[in-house]
């Protein structure tokens, strides 16, 4: 079998051109979009709708709660876990209405019996990091003062978890350092864990998986490299904290998500490029002191359940009982 022939060129592999004044102009022909379905319908496993989030940043959220919750007029006395995830794209791609995305949160509510909120960020490099991070946090507020009155009915403000898949794992892991400062804050919402579904890392020396995976089809580092160099600060290499959580030994704050009690989710594949950095932050919070779960998949390239519906239904299950473990 031969090897596969390696991306020549990461720009026209993202569909992306870089322009003169260091924005970036996206040709979303490969990402469809699809409305929000807030009608009950067998054919919808949940329900969803839009809401603002911040009006001046352009950030508002999909809110899913299982078709099940609200079928035959039932309104169940039952309060739901909040799933709070983040869309993958490298911090400079992708949507909250995306198809995959919107199709993954639904079968997630349904799957996990939880309400799924999915908030948008704004994208790098027109707004760079910790510009998602705060975005992240601010939908958190929002979600302990809103009014919808699907949150209303339906939410247990006790069992929250942060989730993300790609960048967006990486979103939920720094979101979720950012909070363990200020769980007041935050009350009532509690959140319970973290779920990292193939969490968007990166490091300035390449890991034994990135060599092995260098000309990987679906994630190769010569394209990671770019998403990494639109979208971290101005003037860091890899081995920021935003992109590589080892560096120098981990954040402090790891020691404190270990004595709140958070229980977090590792989930990578074993044919993505940076399953050797998932292990290797897995391996770093274990040794802070926090439980770590460890789900990894071999035959699995990066986002595998986001791009086969088929391999969503083991997933769902890990997530479930890693849920239930927790509460």
């Amino acid at each position: 079998m031969s090897e596969p022939s390696p991306v020549a060129d990461p720009y026209a592999y993202l569909n992306i051109v870089k322009n003169p004044d260091g924005s970036i102009t996206r040709d979303l022909t490969n990402f469809p979009c699809t409305a929000a379905t807030p009608d009950p319908s067998p054919l919808n496993p949940a329900v969803s709708k839009d809401l603002p989030v911040n009006q001046l940043k352009s950030t508002w959220l999909r809110l899913y709660l299982p078709s099940s919750a609200v079928n035959e007029g039932n309104v169940s006395s039952q309060k739901l876990p909040i799933v709070v995830y983040y869309h993958g794209g490298g911090f400079i791609l992708c949507s909250v209405d995306m198809q995959l995305f919107h199709d993954f949160c639904s079968e997630m509510a349904r799957d996990l019996n939880a309400i799924v909120v999915s908030p948008s960020y704004r994208l790098a490099p027109e707004h760079r990091l910790p510009s998602a991070y705060d975005d992240g946090v601010e939908a958190l507020d929002w979600i302990k003062t809103s009014d919808d009155e699907w949150i209303k009915s339906h939410a247990d403000f006790s069992n929250v978890f942060l989730m993300g898949t790609s960048a967006g794992g990486n979103l939920a892991y720094n979101v979720g350092l950012r909070s363990v400062d200020s769980v007041s804050d935050l009350s009532p919402l509690q959140i319970r864990g973290l779920i990292l579904h193939h969490p968007f890392f990166g490091g300035e020396e390449r890991s034994e998986s990135e060599i092995r995976l260098m000309n990987d089809q679906v994630c190769p580092p010569i394209v990671t490299d770019v998403m990494w160099d639109l979208s971290l600060p101005v003037g860091v290499d890899r081995d920021h904290e935003y992109s590589n959580p080892t560096v120098g030994d981990g954040s402090e704050k790891l020691e404190k998500i270990g004595r709140l009690r958070w229980k977090v989710m590792m989930i990578g594949g074993e044919d993505d490029p940076m399953i050797d950095l998932q292990k290797d932050v897995a391996k770093l919070m274990k040794k802070k002191g926090v439980e770590v779960v460890e789900h990894y998949t071999g035959g699995h390239v990066h986002g595998a359940e986001i791009r086969d519906p088929s391999k969503r239904k083991t997933l769902f299950l890990s997530i479930k009982n890693f849920i239930f473990s927790v509460l």
